[in-house]
């Protein structure tokens, strides 16, 4: 209850105080790109009951269909110009403020999955959904911030995907999902914001106990050959 009323109060301050840039990302999409201000996806939610999440749009329309459409790459051709921009500063990310008021996320959680993409977790994530709403930031956002350039520089993205960053993101949530509470989450929107600004920092590593902490720079996007 306390974590519910901690997010419509943030949210809808959020939402307030953030108009004048949300307004302006609303006019600079609609007079840019294909016109589109606004994109929803359906995404695997709380009691993992599909829901459609609110973002910015930041990619051509028929970006799901083209070369690579499950996943997003440094410099994909499909990002719209001002799209890179957004994706880079997270302001595309902003709208979901709206999703946290009306209950569909909170501000802190396991990133909402496409479900085609939910399917790859192991069973044992689906206790996950249960416990906590999908959310804005959480912990597998901060490690996997880099994701892009993970995915980029991988030999094969779908066994890097499948084998190495999804099993990782599990573990990571699970754990979230089992030590959830209110300074958690502060925490880890503090964390959120000091990743943008300094890229490079661990100090989330610092909070996950020894048999978590790992260094994704080393996903490869391979098995390991002798």
């Amino acid at each position: 209850m306390l974590k519910r009323l901690f997010d419509i109060l943030s949210s809808a301050c959020g939402l307030i105080l953030l108009s004048p840039i949300l307004l302006i990302c609303m006019v600079i999409l609609k007079f840019t790109g294909e016109g589109e201000v606004f994109f929803l996806q359906k995404r695997m939610g709380y009691k993992n009951e599909p829901f459609h999440i609110t973002k910015f749009a930041t990619m051509l329309k028929s970006a799901a269909v083209m070369k690579d459409g499950d996943y997003t790459v440094q410099n994909d051709p499909r990002v719209l110009p001002i799209g890179k921009f957004l994706r880079k500063s997270k302001l595309n990310e902003l709208m979901q403020l709206w999703d946290v008021f009306r209950g569909k996320m909170s501000l802190v959680g396991p990133r909402p999955q496409m479900v085609r993409v939910h399917d790859m977790y192991p069973p044992e994530f689906e206790v996950v959904l249960d416990k906590v709403r999908p959310g804005v930031t959480g912990v597998g956002s901060i490690v996997f911030r880099d994701e892009e350039r993970l995915l980029t520089q991988a030999v094969d993205r779908d066994w890097c995907y499948k084998n190495e960053i999804v099993p990782y993101k599990a573990q990571l949530e699970i754990w979230y999902a089992e030590n959830a509470n209110l300074w958690l989450d502060i925490k880890l929107i503090f964390l959120t914001a000091w990743a943008i600004i300094n890229p490079k920092s661990q100090g989330l590593m610092s909070m996950l106990p020894p048999e978590l902490r790992r260094d994704v720079n080393t996903f490869k996007g391979a098995p390991e050959t002798n």
